[in-house]
């Protein structure tokens, strides 16, 4: 019989699973619980029954049939639902994860998995000594690109246990604060922790756990060397489609590792996701300038984005003697000193991509004064039969907009044709060796895009007009102060393809110790010879040889951004009303429509235009709205719609920042923009 006062207590048993490594202790633990008991009270009577004397603190409850994490231990079990069924887990928060980095080393560290992937990556980074968090997330590497490793997966495991580097003692692995001597988001130089000393810019001090003995880290340098045999193992998209396939993985910043079916000591991908490198600094930023130049130095040798034959060599040529001879050197002394870092700081003002940004100071000359360009273009216009129709006029750039006549002299009558490129594309069309300098503009019209091409007869007058395109399309004129920044960018990269055959290296390229396929893609490798890619590559080195390490590094960061391909990420889609699939691109400022089959561009949309968007979670539905009633839906097809969501929020919260150097991020901000509720 059971008395009235056992019956009336309402209590009822809950079977415990305690995740411990003690032999000779049951795992699961019955207790005894009522409804009105907090979570704070059911860890203190799990661990007064457990009877083992160790620190509780990282541990919590996590669900495991609704993959959740009860971290609010003032809840009730009521509160939070939990009823006689639930199968609770007490395991530790933080737990062992292994990263691969852009430069294809691992690291192996413990990563808190009850927190939002946001706020994780934000403590990963400050681990790896890498500011701006903001701009990286973490990756699964779906199925589709790991076919082709499918004989060799049995004995991958093995040789990459070498190439770890274990930072499972670090301050943050342990779920401590930060050391601010390793990291600083502020403008404050990298200490050595050990001797109190600055710390090189190219080299980082980690504790290895075992000795104490500090180690040099491998993340600030290159070790590019890479055979062309594993180059072939690895995934390389020969389609739009295939590319889709590389952004499919992206975990959800808004929800933890565990809700995502990570486990411990699994293998995840830290990239930067958005490609929006605010503030770069080689004082800074060593790590992080390294990490972005190993990151596009990869999409380049694998093909994820095109380039042109002449583009390649230059990429090359940095690869090759630069980053390459100089990081090996370096390792023994740091090679970037105060006057390198004076070197490169022009060349920062135009790395800096700040969305719409840009400096302000010239506030009243940018009022008061709009300038114009006029010239004589060619003006080409494609037809059909492959024919295209070449003719001469007089062109007037003024404000956001392209005017044409027919000669000098009616400029001031009526144009034949006014262009506005605002939300234009605008694609470099240019062959240096070929003397062939175009710009191909892709400008939205009613019924998709109107293509004009626009040819120039030489690198100052291409520079001039390109830059005054390039930022016509984000909506600024050439009053703008990044304007002479831009013209100067596009004429530096000129310059790079621009070499000329040095007859001594290129006549005896056995006698350089260089194995040219670790430098190119495999398409041009099979194109070309190994002594003639060594030749063509010296030709380009030309006029890079002069560079420091960091320089060549940003050059190449540099070059990267002027492909037209830069910074965009791609899905599979289907838009509603449409009966076939579609690629969109997402980028920093736009999203673009683009033919799968041809891979021709069909519609671009600005994020400036954009009034609102939204998500029908049910049936997984995007839809935008945007200036002059233009509203788009589609479905995605090649990941989860909340991917997308999630990029479109993420470049507008990071279209935010501000160069105030103690600032901290809105992550409240941030969740909003890209939280979403399914």
């Amino acid at each position: 019989m059971v008395s009235s006062t056992e019956y009336g207590s309402h209590t009822w048993d809950l079977l415990l699973t305690v995740d411990h490594q003690h032999e000779g202790v049951e795992k699961e633990i019955p207790l005894q619980v009522t409804g009105d008991l907090h979570v704070g009270g059911l860890m203190l009577k799990l661990v007064e029954k457990i009877k083992i004397a160790q620190d509780w603190s990282d541990y919590a409850f996590w669900w495991e049939q609704k993959k959740c994490w009860l971290l609010k231990t003032h809840w009730t079990l009521d509160k939070c639902g939990v009823q006689a069924d639930a199968k609770l887990i007490f395991t530790t928060q933080h737990k062992m994860l292994r990263l691969r980095l852009p430069n294809m080393k691992t690291v192996r560290l413990k990563v808190s998995f009850s927190s939002m992937v946001f706020r994780a990556v934000s403590d990963i980074c400050k681990m790896l000594n890498i500011r701006r968090s903001e701009e990286l997330s973490l990756l699964k590497q779906s199925e589709g690109t790991l076919k082709k490793k499918k004989k060799k997966d049995k004995n991958s495991k093995e040789p990459a246990t070498e190439d770890i580097l274990n930072l499972c003692n670090s301050p943050v692995s342990s779920g401590l604060p930060a050391n601010p001597g390793l990291y600083s988001k502020t403008m404050t130089p990298i200490y050595d922790p050990v001797s109190g000393s600055p710390a090189s810019s190219t080299m980082t001090w980690f504790s290895d756990g075992s000795s104490g003995e500090p180690s040099c880290s491998i993340l600030a340098l290159s070790h590019p060397t890479c055979s062309p045999e594993m180059l072939a193992e690895m995934y390389q998209p020969r389609t739009l489609a295939d590319k889709a396939k590389l952004n499919a993985g992206w975990l959800d910043s808004s929800r933890s590792l565990m809700e995502q079916d990570v486990q411990e000591e699994d293998q995840l991908l830290l990239r930067f996701k958005y490609y929006t490198f605010f503030d770069l600094n080689p004082k800074y930023d060593a790590v992080r300038i390294n990490q972005i130049y190993e990151q596009a130095r990869w999409a380049i040798l694998l093909e994820e984005i095109d380039c042109t034959e002449e583009e390649m060599l230059i990429f090359a040529a940095l690869q090759a003697y630069h980053v390459s001879k100089l990081s090996l050197s370096s390792e023994t002394q740091d090679s970037t000193c105060e006057s390198e870092v004076d070197e490169v700081e022009a060349a920062l003002s135009n790395l800096e991509v700040t969305l719409e940004g840009g400096n302000k100071s010239n506030i009243l000359e940018d009022i008061t004064d709009i300038p114009k360009l006029a010239d004589n273009l060619k003006l080409v216009r494609p037809k059909k039969l492959a024919l295209k129709a070449i003719k001469t006029y007089w062109f007037v750039f003024r404000d956001t907009s392209i005017s044409y006549f027919k000669n000098k002299e009616s400029a001031q009558g009526e144009p034949i044709e006014k262009l506005n490129l605002k939300g234009c594309e605008v694609v470099p069309d240019v062959n240096v060796a070929a003397k062939k300098f175009g710009i191909k503009l892709l400008i939205p019209v009613a019924d998709g895009m109107n293509e004009v091409y626009l040819r120039c007869d030489n690198e100052d007058q291409y520079a001039r007009w390109m830059a005054a395109c390039v930022l016509a399309s984000k909506g600024r004129t050439m009053a703008d102060s990044s304007y002479q920044p831009e013209v100067q960018k596009i004429l530096s990269f000129l310059q790079m393809k621009n070499w000329t055959m040095c007859s001594q290296a290129a006549s005896e390229p056995e006698n350089v110790d260089m194995k040219p396929e670790c430098f190119v893609s495999p398409r041009y490798t099979k194109k070309f010879k190994s002594k003639q890619l060594t030749a063509r590559i010296l030709e380009a080195h030309q006029n890079v040889s002069q560079m420091s390490l960091v320089e060549a590094k940003l050059r190449f960061i540099q070059a990267w951004q002027s492909l037209p391909e830069f910074g965009l990420s791609y899905y599979v889609v289907r838009f509603k009303g449409s009966k076939k699939d579609d690629v969109l691109g997402v980028s920093y400022n736009r999203l673009i429509r683009i033919d799968m089959a041809t891979g021709d561009p069909i519609t671009t949309w600005r994020f400036s235009n954009m009034k609102q968007w939204n998500v029908n979670w049910e049936i997984r539905q995007v839809a935008i709205e945007f200036d002059q009633n233009v509203s788009i839906a589609f479905t995605c097809l090649s990941a989860d719609c909340k991917i997308i969501h999630e990029y479109i929020g993420g470049y507008i919260f990071l279209s935010t920042r501000s160069k105030d150097h103690n600032e901290t991020l809105d992550e409240e901000l941030f969740h909003k923009l890209t939280g979403g509720q399914e």
